[in-house]
């Protein structure tokens, strides 16, 4: 997500254990005990903000002067209109009337040219106070971010670009990662998965917008925020200033972004329509806007023409106006908090979205860069884990608080995330683990969720209804809206200036209330007014639900919706017929108005008794006009009309669910064919697939592809003269009457099975596992020479070590910021010496061990319990125990410290990402230490040798530096040992184990794998598990939660031999540490996106030491 404040790191705050010196507070006064307080750091937003109330039913009359202004000007068009008395139903007709009459808002036709452009900076992207207009076609931006560094398996990609497009969605945003792509200073490397290529043609070929937000800064739980960490220690003026070095340090990153994404802009045929500066951040003080500016000014000297944004974290106001102002602002919103133990105990909705538009920035489009779509989860053994996070922000949510957006008029949202994935290698900050499944709408084992049959639903009503795209906020329930004849039930009216089209957006007034509401509305249709729905009982809300209820809606070429309470699941046009798809809960009422064309299928024996047809004698209804009334209990599609002008469908929202709208694509000859609106606006039904990837029609055969999780009765609905269809290549057989029953014209109904190659598959048992020490650092034949002496007196981190003789012992000061590093602290004992003390910063849920020779003195544990009890480092003393020391020798502390990420922006301390990770204070008892050695990864941030898997994947474990972990080492002469028996003799230290085996999967299937540790949590250990030579997981098993640990094809080989690698990192002697990790087949299907690439270089001598 993103944030400095949305998500402040919380994490900030220094603790000590068994403090025997005063140290200086991080955050000084702020707790983290309470989940309000919790809430308002993580989100920015103090609570409340205008949180749900009933509604205001007494104020004084302001609102006939009000309304008889609303045309005026373009920025009180867009203001919301303040209501002061309840509206009657002829109030509201009259007001619905005049508002189609005299727009609002200056109606886009009205709209030239140059006031369009002085919006905006390219004729490509315009934008004016209702929505964003590409290529000329008004667009409601429906995204949701996806992070491919997450995904470090580029032919993935179109995997999710493709989930996103078949969901209904049109867009995704994008963070870029400077810590990666600029690993050391002058280091520009966009190679493998760090590209960007990949991503826009994947973009291009699946027809989705992208939203790129490069940062620098970006936050998204990562370490640094995504700073690159070389400029956490060499940069001494302040990060996210208008500090001069900082702006060097910043130059060749965002140059390289420029330069591979301006010819990827819409306005080049590709698929970047705007480009965020930096993240969530504050216009004061100046030195912040300054930089911004500064930014803005190498974008604006560059080819770069699409709008730059940006995503306040709280309604600050910033950069609207002003230094450093951008073309389009946003806001950011996670108004359900992060607190995922409780899941079904709900916040309110934020109700002032649309007012805090009206006043801040009304002439343009309303834009939300993030709004909340998951959670991310905690350490310790009692966070929930990233299931709860699912329930929630799960479909309940989506409904309630989506539409609520929906209804403060915004018309680009995109949700965070879409897609989490893997926080592998260093890429977390401190405050997460590996998983960064997010609970989000696809989960970490790219497997579609619950979450994502109410997107499609949502989205797929967006996508039809491009009335929705240009509206009016009219009023609400809390400024005089009376429309409901149950107050109990919130109604906001949007309505369209050009076409009457209104939608009446309704939820609970107490919008956390679990309660059946039902009532009645009172709505205008063509301009005369009409209780709905007439011949059903009622409109019922189930508990934490919202409708859009439409009047005066169009489908399809010119068919007319009077009115539906039904919820529109698509409308269209598919071949010469119109067609309408609505959809309800099956256990209530619905209604829809019609005026129904054409001649009707004779073959066709009519729709099921729970559907009521009523021939309208209302005067509010057209003459004509059909009531079609769905009674409770539909289970299933229902074909309500079939005519060779129209095609009315309806079906519960489950079976709705399972129902798919492939687009296909546009003239061969346009660069953006794909693209819903712009390339394209031909799109066909497919139900009954786990996924439909991609549709294609050229003479008459109908190409469909996509994955099945079993096997299905595939629906389609196209166009007439389909005469063949194919799924995956394979002929489907045409059910004759079953297809005759669905529709006269267009109609196809056949039978998927999953073929037999993906039934029955099994993954192997890991076996064989070999075994040797990785920590000879505590013997003393170990020659540390080649090591980094450690003799630095300044720093550029500001927090300065506690205690010591003035030398500086940060990893980051050394070129080592990530994973694990080693300290090695030399001194001529004396014999008298009886301890040591040792503070050590690593990070929440660190831990470091510490040997005095090879004798083992204890482990100082950082930790977390579920965002409680936070320790990011430790204060502890050791104990010499008898013989520990070689009196008037050389000996050897030995401190192995985990490194769990870089902090993020303390809100306006951008330094706090400086991190003092390292021994923030060293003392002998009666002795001094002469020198200290350090290492971390091999090479640094400089040379590390292994540029396919970057910066960011090894740490500075011997085995790590020798390439033990990667494919093809030689395990010739190691001991053969199961990892389950942990380290010899139950030894406190640190030993690699090591184990391959065969895959050899079908192709043309997507089975999702993961590596499962069984044992239960609690065992004092940490393993760093590589497979393939990647780091794909930190198991901290005295903390967890985390046990389960996905892998995608493409780091595994489908296809034959692989490497898992564990380095073990037992923490306390004499306790039973008993890893029991297993590879498990998750779940099969038959399809995938195909073609997935394998880049596992080998080990190779070349740069290890």
């Amino acid at each position: 997500m993103a944030s400095s404040n949305t998500k402040l790191d919380p994490f900030v705050k220094e603790h000590t254990m068994e403090v025997s010196f005063k140290k200086e507070d991080f955050m000084s006064g702020k707790r983290y005990s309470t989940p309000n307080t919790w809430k308002s750091l993580m989100t920015g937003f103090d609570t409340p903000v205008m949180q749900d109330r009933p509604a205001n039913k007494g104020k004084s009359g302001w609102f006939v002067g009000l309304t008889c202004l609303a045309s005026i000007a373009l920025v009180l068009a867009t203001t919301r209109v303040a209501m002061t008395h309840p509206l009657s139903l002829m109030q509201l007709q009259n007001f619905v009337m005049r508002s189609s009459d005299s727009a609002m808002e200056v109606p886009t036709s009205e709209l030239t040219s140059s006031q369009l452009n002085a919006l905006s900076r390219t004729p490509d992207v315009q934008f004016d106070n209702y929505s964003l207009i590409l290529k000329g076609q008004r667009i409601f931006i429906h995204s949701g971010e996806f992070h491919t560094f997450r995904l470090p398996v580029p032919s993935l990609w179109p995997d999710i670009l493709e989930k996103v497009k078949a969901a209904g969605m049109n867009a995704v945003s994008v963070y870029t990662h400077m810590g990666l792509i600029n690993p050391s200073p002058g280091v520009i490397d966009f190679g493998g998965f760090r590209a960007l290529q990949p991503l826009y043609d994947a973009a291009k070929d699946a027809g989705i917008w992208i939203v790129l937000r490069p940062g620098t800064y970006i936050n998204a739980e990562t370490t640094a925020g995504g700073i690159a960490h070389w400029a956490t220690s060499e940069v001494a003026g302040q990060l996210r200033t208008n500090a001069t070095d900082w702006q060097a340090a910043w130059q060749d990153y965002i140059q390289g972004i420029i330069k591979v994404t301006a010819p990827n802009q819409i306005s080049s045929g590709g698929p970047v329509i705007a480009i965020q500066v930096d993240n969530e951040y504050s216009q004061s003080p100046v030195s912040h806007a300054e930089y911004f500016a500064e930014l803005e000014a190498v974008y604006h000297a560059s080819d770069i023409v699409v709008p730059l944004t940006y995503n306040d974290p709280g309604e600050g106001s910033n950069f609207i106006n002003g230094t450093g102002a951008v073309d389009l602002y946003g806001l950011d919103s996670y108004p359900q908090g992060f607190d995922c133990s409780n899941p079904t105990v709900w916040n309110p909705v934020t109700t002032n979205y649309h007012s805090y538009h009206a006043k801040v920035n009304p002439s343009q489009a309303w834009y939300f860069p993030e709004f909340q779509g998951g959670s991310f989860d905690a350490w310790g053994p009692t966070a929930p884990g990233y299931a709860p996070c699912r329930t929630l922000t799960g479909p309940d949510f989506q409904s309630v608080f989506n539409l609520e957006l929906w209804a403060s008029n915004a018309k680009l949202i995109s949700y965070y995330m879409i897609f989490g994935g893997t926080s592998w290698g260093a890429l977390p900050f401190h405050g997460v683990y590996t998983s960064y499944d997010y609970g989000a709408t696809i989960a970490e084992s790219r497997e579609l969720t619950t979450k994502f049959d109410e997107i499609k639903r949502q989205a797929l009503f967006l996508r039809s209804s491009p009335d929705f795209y240009k509206t009016d906020w009219i009023a609400d329930a809390s400024t005089g809206l009376s429309v409901s004849t149950n107050s109990a039930a919130f109604v906001t009216l949007l309505k369209n200036p050009d076409t009457n089209a209104a939608f009446y957006i309704v939820r609970q007034t107490s919008s956390t209330s679990t309660a059946i509401t039902t009532f009645k509305l009172n709505v205008t249709v063509a301009g005369a007014p009409l209780q709905i729905p007439v011949v059903a009982p009622d409109i019922t809300l189930g508990g934490r639900e919202s409708k859009v209820i439409v009047t005066d809606y169009t489908f399809g070429a010119a068919s007319k919706l009077a009115f539906s309470t039904a919820q529109i699941f698509y409308a269209s046009t598919i071949g010469n017929r119109d067609i309408l798809f609505l959809h309800g809960n099956s256990s209530q009422a619905h209604e829809a108005a019609l005026h129904l064309t054409g001649t009707p299928n004779p073959l066709h024996s009519g729709p099921s008794p729970a559907v009521l047809f009523t021939n309208s004698s209302s005067p509010s209804l057209a003459q004509g006009t059909t009531l079609v009334s769905f009674l409770a209990g539909i289970d299933g599609l229902v074909t309500v009309w079939d005519s060779d002008t129209q095609l009315v469908l309806f079906a519960d929202s489950v079976t709705a669910a399972t129902f798919w709208a492939p687009v296909l694509a546009g003239a061969a000859s346009d660069p953006l064919r794909n693209f819903w609106g712009v390339g394209t606006n031909t799109s066909i039904l497919v139900g009954g697939p786990y996924l439909v990837r991609e549709a294609t029609l050229s003479g008459g055969k109908l190409a469909l592809r996509g994955d099945l999780k079993e096997g299905v009765r595939l629906t389609v609905i196209g166009p007439k003269g389909i005469s063949s269809v194919t799924w995956n290549d394979e002929r489907v057989s045409p059910d004759a009457t079953a297809s005759a029953s669905l529709t006269q014209s267009g109609g196809f109904v056949g039978q998927l099975s999953l073929r037999s190659a993906v039934t029955g598959l099994m993954v192997p048992k890991l076996t064989g596992w070999k075994f040797k020490d990785s920590l000879p650092e505590i013997q003393s034949s170990f020659d540390d020479r080649a090591w980094t002496v450690a003799n630095h007196t300044t720093t550029n981190i500001p927090l300065k070590p506690y205690y010591g003789d003035g030398r500086i012992l940060y990893g980051c000061d050394y070129g080592f910021c990530e994973n694990i590093v080693l300290w090695r602290g030399h001194f001529n004992a004396t014999g008298a010496e009886k301890s040591v003390n040792i503070s050590v910063n690593g990070g929440e849920a660190f831990a470091a061990s510490v040997w005095a020779n090879d004798v083992f003195l204890g482990t100082s544990f950082g930790n977390s319990t579920n965002n409680r009890n936070i320790l990011e480092e430790t204060d502890d003393k050791f104990l010499f125990p008898e013989g520990a020391l070689k009196a008037g020798k050389d000996n050897v502390i030995t401190i192995v410290q985990d490194n769990m990420g870089l902090n993020e922006t303390d809100g306006s301390n951008t330094d706090s990402s400086k991190s003092p990770r390292g021994v923030r204070g060293f003392a002998l008892d009666g002795n001094e230490f002469g020198p200290w050695k350090v290492q971390g990864k091999i090479g640094g941030y400089t040379a590390f040798p292994d540029k396919t898997r970057g910066v960011f994947n090894e740490g500075g474990l011997f085995g790590e530096r020798q390439g033990w972990h990667l494919p093809g080492f030689s395990t010739n002469g190691w001991a053969s040992r199961d990892l389950s028996q942990g380290l010899p003799n139950n030894a406190a230290g640190v030993g690699f184990f090591i184990s391959t085996f065969k895959l050899d999967l079908p192709t043309g299937i997507d089975a999702p794998i993961s590596f499962t540790f069984e044992e239960p949590l609690g065992q004092p250990y940490r393993a760093i598990l590589f497979v393939n030579g990647w780091m794909m997981g930190k198991r901290v098993a005295n903390l967890g939660p985390q046990s389960k640990f996905p892998v995608h094809e493409g780091i595994l080989d489908y296809h034959g031999e692989n490497t898992v690698a564990v380095a073990l990192w037992a923490m306390t002697p004499n306790v039973t540490i008993a890893p029991n990790l297993q590879l498990v087949l998750d779940a099969v299907y038959d399809g995938g996106v195909g073609n997935v690439v394998v880049d596992n270089p080998g080990w190779s001598a070349k740069g290890r030491a």
